[in-house]
């Protein structure tokens, strides 16, 4: 055999062994981006945390832009995935356009996934396509909370990709407890799981956000996680996470990956944590 010979030998048969020993291919990333840059909540605090929460799974790859005005199809072509963690702080000149606004609705229209996140819901008001996919959303006159504390989140659904094999109730550290949202009717939303708002909590003489609304009872089932379909598009909403501590809860970081899995593919494919498995 000449040198030339024995040199390809050789180099195939390296070829050969490398391959069988290189460790099969996983499946491709889900492309996400989170969509941020204002909020009256810590957007600069907490987009990290969204962001690392996601790819702690392995399943994701996620980029971040901070600035969505003016955007248009061409720029969420390429994901399966926006989370929104974004309020506009009812200026006009923070709305996105209708250039940007019609690229989501169809994207999510086209069967793509969406997460809105905490305070998004309280996002552009009148938007009604955006007010269809948040399904409850915060509102002039609707929507309180009382002072932030420890609850419960008890699954409703427990046959849900999301929530399935979760335990119930799982605990929540030190968050804001939303309710009486405006809620689209019912039917066009499906709750997931909810926590139980005790109306003796509410502070008569606040003059902030938890200074109560209308309520009638000693408290009620509130919704904390739900979903809706938009088109052929899955959208995950979790009205958790207020801030970096809250969202660095284990329930929070479990239930907000999940939510995003299921709302980019239908599935969920996440192993639960050992103590938050039933």
């Amino acid at each position: 055999m000449n040198a030339t010979r024995l040199l390809f030998v050789t180099a195939l048969g390296a070829s050969l062994l490398s391959a069988q020993g290189a460790a099969p291919a996983g499946p491709p990333k889900l492309q996400a981006l989170i969509i941020t840059g204002q909020n009256g909540h810590d957007w600069k605090g907490t987009t990290p945390i969204l962001k690392q929460a996601l790819e702690d799974t392995g399943r994701f790859e996620v980029r971040v832009t901070e600035e969505f005005r003016g955007a248009g199809p061409e720029t969420l072509a390429p994901y399966d995935l926006v989370i929104v963690n974004y309020f506009e702080r009812n200026q006009p000149g923070l709305l996105w356009g209708e250039r940007a606004n019609n690229a989501l609705v169809d994207y999510v229209r086209s069967g793509k996934g969406l997460v809105l996140y905490h305070f998004s819901i309280a996002a552009f008001n009148g938007w009604t396509d955006y007010e269809k996919m948040s399904a409850g959303n915060w509102r002039p006159g609707k929507g309180h909370h009382s002072a932030r504390h420890d609850f419960t989140v008890d699954i409703k659904d427990a046959s849900h990709p999301i929530t399935a094999g979760l335990k119930s109730p799982l605990p929540v550290q030190s968050d804001e407890l939303y309710a009486n949202l405006k809620w689209q009717p019912e039917g066009t939303y499906h709750v997931l799981a909810t926590a139980y708002d005790d109306h003796a909590r509410y502070d008569e003489k606040a003059s902030d956000a938890r200074n109560k609304q209308p309520m009638s009872g000693a408290g009620v089932d509130e919704p904390m996680l739900w979903t809706t379909q938009f088109g052929n598009g899955r959208v995950f909403i979790t009205a958790l996470g207020h801030d970096i501590a809250a969202a660095s809860e284990e329930t929070f970081k479990v239930t907000f990956a999940r939510g995003a899995e299921w709302a980019a593919t239908g599935k969920v494919t996440q192993p639960i944590p050992a103590d938050m498995a039933k």
